[in-house]
């Protein structure tokens, strides 16, 4: 053969090539794996729920520092808005009781 690569060399390098590229894949479903682990995930997702609750509730606490009397006028209308059957039962009662 004239001016070409052995055969056997080409062979070599071409299995040597394979080698690496399957090492490669496994490597990446490996990582894919580890990644896609339920647990792993479960993990991450309370971890990052977690974070997500507390900087809400920082934030909720420094909006209530800044503003006192809307947090006073919220708590009151909530008040109300949860007692309204006590309330209307009050009214209610007033009214009929003329015997």
């Amino acid at each position: 053969m004239s001016g070409g690569i052995d055969p056997h060399q080409r062979l070599a390098e071409a299995e040597a090539r394979a080698i690496a590229a399957r090492e490669q894949l496994t490597g990446t479903l490996n990582q894919l794996q580890e990644r896609l682990n339920p647990k792993l995930l479960a993990e991450r997702a309370a971890r990052e729920a977690a974070d997500a609750g507390s900087k809400a509730a920082r934030v909720g606490v420094e909006t209530a520092r800044r503003n006192p009397g809307a947090v006073a006028g919220l708590s009151a209308v909530a008040g109300l808005f949860l007692a309204r059957h006590r309330i209307a039962d009050l009214f209610s009662r007033k009214g009929t009781t003329d015997a």
